[in-house]
C-alpha cells in the first residue's frame, strides 16, 4: 500500500487508476507502443486481448531506441514475482539490443514472466526450462566435460534471447537506410521532397490557434500578454511567435504595406 500512496502523489491519474483497480487482484500486463502520436496502436492491443483478454493494456507512444519511457518505467516499478508482461513483438520491448537483452534479464531475475506473441521461442518460460536441461554429473573426472557443455547449453539459450533483439535493432536500422536511400532516388529524379520553400504548412489546429492569437493578444487588439496567450493556446514560445508573424505578415498584405 505505501507504493501505492506514493504512485498516487507521483504519477498520472491515467495510470493511477489502473493500480487502484488491478495491482493487488491482476498480474497480467499487455504492454504496446507507438512510435508516433499518428500511429494507430490498435492491432497489438487487438492481438493481445485475443490470448490474454484479462491483461491490464499499458500504452505508449515513444520512440523504440531508448529504454527510457515513461509508461515502461513505471510498469517496471510495480510489477512483481509472478507478474506477467505480454508484447505483441520484441520490438515493442525494445529496439536496441544491448538494453533490451539487459531488461529481459533483470526483470526474468525478478520473477516477472515475458512472453512475446510473435516470438514465442523467446518467452521466459521457454529460456526457463532450456537452462533447466543439463547433464547429471557423474562424481568422475568426465565431470569437467560434462559442467562445460552445460554452460555451453545455457550460452546458446541466452544467444537465443540476443540474437532476437538484435534482429530488431537491425530492422529499424534497415528501414531508416531504405528511407534515406529512397529519399535519395527521389531527389535525384526531380520529384519535390517535403513542401516547397516558403510554403506555409496550414492545419485546422494552426488556424484555430492563429484565431485565438487574434482575439486576445494586446498586439491586435485583445487584453492578453503574449505570456497569458501561450498558456490559452497551449503553444511552445517559437510556435507562438512565429504564427505572431505570421499573422502581422498577412494583415500588413491585406493594407498593402
Amino acid at each position: 500500500m505505501p507504493l501505492i500512496r506514493k504512485l498516487k502523489y507521483k504519477q498520472k491519474r491515467s495510470f493511477l487508476l489502473i493500480l487502484e483497480r488491478d495491482f493487488l487482484m491482476c498480474c497480467e500486463y499487455g504492454y504496446t507502443r507507438k512510435s508516433t502520436p499518428k500511429q494507430s496502436i490498435d492491432r497489438q492491443i487487438r492481438n493481445i486481448k485475443a490470448l490474454f483478454p484479462n491483461a491490464v493494456i499499458i500504452q505508449e507512444t515513444y520512440t523504440g531506441t531508448k529504454i527510457d519511457r515513461k509508461e515502461w518505467n513505471k510498469l517496471y516499478r510495480v510489477v512483481k514475482a509472478g507478474d506477467t508482461i505480454i508484447f505483441d513483438s520484441v520490438s515493442r520491448m525494445s529496439r536496441n539490443a544491448a538494453e533490451g537483452f539487459e531488461a529481459y534479464e533483470a526483470l526474468y531475475n525478478k520473477g516477472v514472466h515475458l512472453i512475446f506473441l510473435k516470438e514465442p521461442h523467446i518467452n521466459t518460460d521457454v529460456f526457463k526450462n532450456a537452462i533447466a536441461v543439463s547433464v547429471p554429473m557423474t562424481g568422475t573426472n568426465i565431470d569437467f566435460i560434462l559442467e562445460g557443455v552445460n554452460k555451453y547449453l545455457m550460452a546458446i539459450a541466452k544467444e537465443q534471447i540476443r540474437l532476437a533483439f538484435q534482429q530488431s535493432e537491425k530492422e529499424v536500422e534497415d528501414l531508416h537506410q531504405r528511407t534515406k536511400e529512397g529519399i535519395e532516388t527521389a531527389r535525384l529524379n526531380g520529384k519535390q521532397i517535403g513542401l516547397p520553400k516558403g510554403t506555409k504548412l496550414t492545419t485546422k489546429k494552426s488556424i484555430a490557434a492563429k484565431e485565438q492569437i487574434r482575439r486576445y493578444s494586446k498586439d491586435f487588439g485583445g487584453t492578453l500578454a503574449d505570456a497569458d496567450v501561450m498558456k490559452l493556446t497551449g503553444l511552445s514560445r517559437n510556435t507562438y511567435y512565429k504564427y505572431k508573424r505570421e499573422i502581422k505578415a498577412g494583415i500588413q498584405a491585406a493594407c498593402g504595406l
